[in-house]
């Protein structure tokens, strides 16, 4: 079932994604080769508690971390680590939200270490377009929840980029996943309601540099391309209010 929000629960969603794109403002100037995703992990703990939130992902369903540190070809749900140490060049995708008072955020961004190569610099551009044109079309009149993923869709696919197809955005705010599922493709056998006042989307483009699939590490959580390339990921939660869409994950 989706749930749609009150405006004062959309009042308070928005908090939290406010105080989450603020975190994730830091990390161009906090992010640096030689530190572990570990380091990572601990501020972003850190700088919650010091805000009186709740990390959102730690321990839901088993996760072990604040937040999903994914790195190059893992596309999501990386595990901090000690012995992960980020590089020059790298891509670090940082997938995290905030639970303040029972009302949650979901952002993501892959950020670039230093300088990197071309066609992976390219990747995390046109990911960051996709999610764009997903967040247009998720405005437009009269729109449906496939009219998103058929955005997404349609530009990555034009750069011969693999869309994964085994996750998708989601609803939230009042818990950290909900319906409905927001794939990042369209689909005649899949529902596809129409966008109402009162959701609030997680849509988050995970485009990958070569091929579509992935598998799942053997810790049970890290996906990773099959075929070792690199993958981006950029995800924003939005509102859809009586005043039109709204991006609740910017910095106040």
């Amino acid at each position: 079932m989706i749930r749609l929000k009150t405006p004062q629960q959309i009042d308070r969603i928005r908090e939290a994604c406010q105080l989450t794109a603020r975190l994730m403002n830091t990390f161009p100037t906090f992010l640096e080769p030689g530190m572990s995703t570990q380091d990572i992990d601990q501020y972003c703990y850190d700088f919650i508690k010091k805000h009186q939130g709740i990390p959102a992902f730690l321990h839901y369903e088993g996760f072990p971390a604040t937040a999903c540190i994914s790195v190059n070809e893992e596309v999501i749900h990386g595990i901090p680590s000690r012995k992960k140490i980020i590089q020059e060049g790298d891509l670090v995708d940082i997938d995290l939200g905030i639970n303040l008072d029972g009302h949650y955020s979901d952002m993501a961004r892959t950020f670039i270490i230093g300088k990197t190569k071309v066609e992976w610099e390219k990747l995390c551009t046109v990911t960051e377009k996709c999610l764009t044109l997903g967040i247009e079309a998720a405005g437009k009149k009269n729109a449906r929840i496939q009219d998103i993923g058929s955005a997404v869709y349609k530009y990555a696919n034009s750069f011969g980029y693999g869309v994964v197809r085994d996750y998708c955005g989601h609803g939230v705010g009042l818990d950290v996943h909900e319906e409905p599922e927001i794939p990042n493709y369209a689909s005649t056998y899949m529902p596809n309601p129409r966008i109402r006042e009162g959701m609030v989307l997680a849509i988050e483009p995970m485009i990958n540099l070569g091929t579509k699939n992935i598998r799942v590490l053997d810790n049970d959580w890290t996906v990773v391309t099959a075929d070792g390339k690199p993958s981006a990921h950029f995800e924003d939660t939005i509102a859809i209010t009586k005043n039109g869409l709204e991006i609740l994950t910017v910095e106040a």
